[in-house]
């Protein structure tokens, strides 16, 4: 099993899948509660297309290892640095969906573009969903909420994950409800990888979002493509995508209609083809 053992003080296993090849290497970072699994429906398209697919377990997630500790975003970066190292990557395409844009905006604000020359936001928690900030009223999270979704989470991990993941495949109807964009199985598959984390790890990761990258997002001065679910009713696109051209000078926003937060599930061909069109 491909690992690359970090170092310093909150050292771990991060497990990662390769499909190597000279092509240009795009890697891939997860959202939550999920896996490097997610992106098994767009990935395909890209290996076919020539790129070199790289995608990771985040700390905690999937088959790598669950340290008490780390569970912040600059310890993230260093993962994902560490990795590109490991693999000595150049050229590279950074991918993040939902939390995983957060590793992006961290990463290159931490660790520079020696590495990297694209990144890509796909329903992005970036570039602030902290709706206490005074100078952030669009914001669409608070304190209080993520609290309460930890309070939740750890009562009732398969009861919470169920709701969530409902919301996270769903759009709003005109008629003021919420349609489901998927088969009802997908939900259950989702927990089934939710369930391979350490439940304190999915804790730890859900004040994240109320992270403020926008002073990171200052620092990338290279091709930024934003993809987002219209529909989206966990990172909501006005609060989040929409905005992201404010913050970074050259963003490319790809809106998807009809599209909720689980976009990798439910559009994974139009997640593919919008990368293929801004890579190629």
């Amino acid at each position: 099993m491909p690992i690359v053992t970090t170092s310093g003080s909150h050292a771990t296993e991060i497990y990662y899948r390769d499909s190597k090849g000279p092509g240009r290497p795009i890697v891939f970072i997860h959202g939550w509660p999920a896996s490097e699994a997610s992106w098994n429906r767009v990935t395909p398209a890209l290996q076919e297309a020539g790129y070199r697919v790289i995608a990771y377990d985040r700390r905690g997630f999937g088959r790598s290892g669950k340290p008490g500790s780390g569970f912040d975003y600059d310890t993230f970066a260093s993962d994902l640095d560490q990795l590109l190292t490991r693999l000595d990557l150049v050229d590279a395409v950074l991918v993040g969906f939902s939390m995983g844009g957060g590793e992006v905006a961290r990463y290159i604000a931490n660790h520079g573009t020696s590495r990297v020359t694209a990144a890509c936001f796909v329903g992005a928690i970036t570039p602030c969903l902290d709706a206490t900030l005074a100078d952030n009223p669009d914001g669409a999270f608070t304190p209080d909420a993520a609290a309460e979704m930890q309070s939740g989470l750890l009562a009732d991990p398969v009861g919470f994950l169920t709701g969530f993941l409902t919301n996270f495949y769903s759009i709003p109807t005109a008629d003021g409800g919420t349609r489901l964009v998927v088969p009802e199985q997908q939900i259950a598959s989702s927990i089934g990888i939710a369930q391979q984390a350490n439940v304190n790890a999915l804790a730890a990761c859900i004040p994240l979002w109320l992270t403020d990258f926008r002073a990171d997002l200052a620092k990338l001065d290279i091709p930024t493509l934003v993809i987002h679910g219209e529909g989206d009713q966990i990172v909501p696109f006005a609060a989040s995508g929409a905005r992201m051209p404010q913050f970074v000078k050259q963003a490319i926003v790809r809106p998807l209609a009809f599209g909720p937060h689980g976009l990798l599930a439910s559009h994974p061909d139009d997640v593919s083809s919008a990368l293929l069109e801004f890579l190629a």
